[in-house]
């Protein structure tokens, strides 16, 4: 998945990393520098970029996949049908996304038709992605999904069995352990899987504030 291009300096954003004692500053400008984004061929058909939203010094960052319709048309993350999933399965933890969360994508713009992300997109928009989680700093990743996780852990897609990846926390080339849960958007799909999702969350709050999770 790595290629030269993947350090974040190579975009000349190393100079926002390097504010990143103010996260909030940091990742305006980094905003900025993804709205002049035109690295794939994704900014052509997209109708917003999605940055992120949340608490920039939260412990806790999600990382999905790629905008959906609706996160496309507002240039939010997790605003659609899935979004009001991930709410709510915050809001049994007493948890709000705007506090207790920062959430991003691994693209920042849709893939036409909600196609999957392609490898050559997911290289172009990893710097945004890499510099957003070295500036926020948080204690834990959580990867939405199996786009998310092969980002995060590295691992090929051919071997992304979410099932064998969740309910335990995986060592990560940013010095923090990372959850690897299902997407809220197939939890929609597959009913059966929602249990799951609230599992991992539980377990996620419980490693947070320290609980006994042997």
């Amino acid at each position: 998945m790595k290629d030269p291009t993947w350090p974040a300096l190579t975009l000349g954003l190393d100079a926002i990393l390097q504010e990143s004692a103010n996260p909030e500053a940091a990742l305006e400008k980094l905003r900025a520098a993804v709205y002049r984004c035109r690295r794939c061929a994704l900014h052509r058909s997209k109708t917003n970029y999605v940055f992120g939203a949340g608490n920039p010094r939260s412990p806790v960052m999600f990382v999905g996949e790629a905008p959906g319709a609706e996160e496309d048309r507002l240039g939010k993350p997790f605003v659609g049908r899935a979004g009001e999933r991930l709410t709510r399965a915050l809001e049994t933890l007493g948890w709000t996304r705007e506090s207790h969360v920062y959430i991003a994508n691994t693209l920042k713009c849709r893939p036409p038709n909600n196609r999957d992300p392609r490898p050559e997109e997911i290289r172009a928009c990893s710097p945004y992605l890499d510099a957003q989680i070295r500036i926020i700093r948080p204690r834990v990743l959580v990867a939405l999904g199996r786009f998310a996780a092969h980002f995060l852990l590295d691992i090929p897609m051919e071997r992304m069995k979410l099932g064998r990846l969740r309910g335990r926390l995986h060592d990560s080339r940013y010095g923090v352990p990372v959850l690897v849960t299902y997407h809220p958007a197939a939890t929609l799909r597959r009913q059966e899987t929602y249990q799951s999702f609230l599992d991992d969350l539980r377990f996620l709050r419980d490693w947070i504030e320290g609980r006994d999770i042997a």
